[in-house]
């Protein structure tokens, strides 16, 4: 079993059920991003590189600012448009 802390001020842990990896990243989109910290996106630029060679689509986001969750309707996108994500963080 693997616990993930959400780092938000959580009161009590949240029970989530890890979704399978897929087999392939072919004809999937991906969503990359960027939570807006420095560098990040030099690291989704590597990312979307090697995904695309795979045979992925790749969809760019990016989250106003670092210090806060994305919002709603960022997430709903995310959710709605992409098979993955991949959430970037650097400095």
């Amino acid at each position: 079993m693997t616990t993930v802390l959400d780092p938000t001020s959580e009161k009590s842990p949240a029970t989530w059920q890890r979704q399978p990896r897929p087999a392939s990243l072919e004809g999937l989109t991906v969503g990359l991003l960027d939570i807006s910290k420095p560098r990040g996106d030099v690291f989704l630029d590597r990312l979307e590189e090697r995904i695309t060679a795979q045979g992925a689509t790749v969809k760019r986001y990016q989250k106003p600012t670092f210090a806060k969750p994305a919002p709603v309707d960022l997430r709903h996108e995310i959710a709605t448009q992409c098979d993955a994500v991949i959430e970037a963080l650097a400095d």
